[in-house]
């Protein structure tokens, strides 16, 4: 068989961690750490629910996550989608983790604990940008944090100067999984000028 099934097949397959594989780890934000989270304008917050796991790109401008103290981030929730997939696991599991990127440096930061939603109204006003506070405050009491190393990024060339790939449009993928159904044409030529006046 070739599929791996316990923790002992992959010690074997893949050997012992290195030193600096594990004296990185720890359970607050070192100020090191704390740089990286206060220059990072991008992060993916993880959650976990009864239906399985959710992966969500949060980006602001850098610093959009305050550290509230080195053992605890708030992350303001900013206008979406509307389908609050993760807001919704965080309510039914606590597990939580979040994965800071830098523009420019190969390393990401990975922050792993136990998230709360909180909607008190004077946390919210502390996130306003243009009058426009949100809707909640996602808090995350860290357990674990610890850099990954450049790997990764290195090989995607992630930073690198690309030319943009031509994909499909939203308007075009929701017309192509609707059967043509979904008007994705009138969508797209409306995007552009719906996403100015709602980022917040």
């Amino acid at each position: 068989m070739s599929i791996v099934k316990t923790e002992a097949e992959l010690a074997a397959i893949y050997g012992g961690v290195s030193e600096a594989s594990l004296v990185k780890e720890i359970d607050f934000l070192s100020e090191g750490y704390q740089a990286f989270v206060t220059h990072s304008p991008f992060a993916i917050l993880s959650t976990v629910g009864p239906e399985g796991t959710d992966a969500s790109p949060r980006g602001d401008k850098p610093g959009f996550v305050h550290i509230a103290s080195p053992r605890e981030l708030l992350m303001p929730d900013r206008r979406g989608n509307n389908r609050i997939d993760s807001l919704r696991n965080i309510v039914r599991d606590p597990r939580c983790s979040l994965m800071f990127m830098v523009p420019g440096n190969a390393n990401v930061l990975r922050v792993n604990g136990l998230a709360e939603i909180d909607v008190d109204p004077e946390l919210c006003a502390r996130f306003d940008i243009d009058g426009k506070s949100p809707r909640s405050v996602v808090r995350l009491r860290i357990e674990k944090a610890y850099f990954q190393c450049a790997r990764a990024i290195m090989r995607a060339d992630l930073w690198g100067d690309h030319d943009a790939p031509h994909l499909p449009t939203p308007g075009q993928l929701m017309k192509e999984i609707t059967n043509g159904s979904f008007d994705g044409a009138t969508y797209d030529r409306e995007w552009p000028a719906r996403a100015k006046t709602s980022l917040w």
